[in-house]
């Protein structure tokens, strides 16, 4: 067999992987069966592993071995989601399109200065203070996201939002009750390589980037109520969007 470059080797190996030949949770040849098989030496079927592991595809597990990375996406369907009817009913946006259990950790409530970045989109005054809701999404013991929301504190000081739990119905049905429902969502979405902190937090593991979302809520009067901004594990999610050619 000619000798490979290592880039070459991990393509075939994914080509295995996209097939589902090697499904996911499957064993991957390690460096001594890819040294054999294709007649290179131990520094090109490493990276040839390496390779495999910044593209997120396989993960490795001390003294075990490597293998296909596993975990069913979880489908994040926008607009859906936000819908009043869900909120609305005290059901969990999450529940739209995901039945497995959700647990919410880490949840820290602080009143503070808005950074001026939340300022900004808030439209508030330099030296105004926000509530901030910080918290971590698990899914079957796997972490998924992180999300910070804003709002501000004038607004929310003394409600339920500023409380570890915000009651059945989450914060926009306190939003609602303040008289201030969130009835408009503009979301941004971009992908970027996590900090040291995200990596951790959210056990990334190597070469894996996240999806940022930043989604603003307005009243029906257009005044921004909330900032989320969330921290995604792009390996974890699969984002629908479903949206009419026809205006409402």
């Amino acid at each position: 067999m000619a000798r490979r470059g290592y880039r070459e080797i991990a393509d075939e190996i994914r080509s295995l992987i996209d097939s589902g030949t090697l499904p996911p949770g499957s064993k991957v040849p390690g460096e001594n069966e890819i040294m054999a098989q294709y007649g290179v030496a131990q520094p090109t079927a490493r990276r040839a592993l390496d390779a495999l592991k910044n593209a997120g595809l396989v993960v490795a597990r001390r003294g075990s071995g490597t293998y296909v990375r596993e975990f069913r996406p979880v489908r994040r369907v926008s607009p859906d989601r936000l819908k009043t009817a869900v909120w609305g009913a005290d059901r969990s946006i999450w529940s739209v399109t995901d039945n497995r259990r959700l647990a919410v950790s880490d949840v820290r409530v602080s009143e503070e200065a808005a950074p001026p970045h939340v300022a900004h989109i808030l439209d508030l005054a330099a030296d105004d203070q926000v509530v901030a809701r910080r918290r971590l999404y698990v899914v079957e013991d796997h972490a998924i996201q992180l999300a910070t929301s804003y709002y501000p504190a004038t607004l929310v000081k003394g409600s339920a939002i500023a409380e570890t739990d915000t009651g059945s119905g989450g914060a926009y049905a306190r939003l609602k009750e303040l008289g201030q429902e969130p009835v408009h969502f503009r979301e941004e979405l971009r992908t970027r390589m996590p900090n040291t902190e995200e990596a951790k937090t959210l056990h990334l593991v190597q070469g894996t980037p996240v999806i940022e979302i930043i989604r603003t809520a307005y009243t029906a009067d257009n005044v921004p109520v909330e900032l989320n901004e969330m921290i995604l594990d792009s390996g974890s999610y699969m984002l629908e969007y479903k949206f009419s050619a026809h205006p409402n």
